[in-house]
């Protein structure tokens, strides 16, 4: 199903017939891991002897969910995710459809570390009117839905990077990665502290996407992305970006 959408004084056509998933979902405790918290689980709630189970004897199944979005899924967050204020994603972000250009990263090696630096960055081109940019980072398999990282030391973007970045007029920022910024860095957060610009004019509009996940036969490119988020007043909710194939 070919549609039509006006962007940034762009009519874009659409094909709306095969939408691309790029999120990882809550499914239980084999589900990736991150920050050191323990694992998601979903659970029937138990009231007495009731427990919310058709197993179980019960009419519906009636379940309870704990999980950190930060952690185990799909999520976008804001600058309230560093300063204090109302940043709230479900306020902030009040569009949803954005051009956007899927780029895929070699991330450089230190040695210590991988890092997405201007190296990686070098060849990345956008159109005018781009507002998203969605990296994806190589080796690249199934793996990462399930990837316990905790000390795993992942790849992460340097400050000058993420003002490669800004300066190209990226407002929103996806990432198939645990953070942007190095696992351990003595509570830096250089990368995000860049990208929203808090010791200046803070860049209170703009969000970071964190583990997504692009298959590897989803070619480069420009794409339309909706960028869906579950209606929950917190600095970070579980997300659900979606890019479609441009016409």
């Amino acid at each position: 199903m070919l549609g039509s959408i006006k962007i940034e004084n762009k009519i874009i056509e659409v094909d709306f017939s095969a939408p691309i998933d790029l999120s990882i979902p809550l499914k239980d405790e084999s589900n990736l891991n991150a920050w050191y918290v323990a694992k998601p689980t979903i659970n029937p709630v138990k009231l007495g002897d009731w427990v919310g189970s058709t197993k179980k004897g019960a009419s519906v199944n009636f379940n309870e969910i704990q999980f950190c979005p930060h952690s185990h899924v799909t999520h976008t967050e804001t600058v309230g995710h560093v300063l204090t204020g109302d940043y709230n994603v479900n306020t902030v972000l009040k569009e949803t459809f954005f051009f956007s250009k899927l780029f895929t990263v070699s991330p450089s090696k230190t040695d210590k570390d991988l890092i997405i630096d201007l190296k990686s960055l070098k060849s990345l081109e956008i159109e005018s009117g781009t507002r998203a940019l969605i990296i994806r980072t190589v080796p690249n398999s199934k793996n990462k839905k399930q990837t316990k990282y905790d000390n795993s030391n992942p790849p992460y973007f340097t400050k000058e990077a993420i003002l490669f970045i800004v300066n190209l007029g990226i407002e929103h920022l996806l990432v198939d990665l645990p953070s942007v910024d190095k696992e351990k860095d003595n509570g830096l957060l250089v990368a995000h502290n860049t990208f929203w610009n808090t010791k200046g004019e803070i860049r209170s509009k703009a969000t970071i996407t964190e583990f997504v996940f692009v298959d590897n036969a989803i070619a480069d490119g420009n794409y339309l992305l909706n960028l869906q988020i579950a209606p929950i007043d917190n600095n970070s909710s579980p997300s659900r970006p979606v890019i479609y194939k441009l016409k």
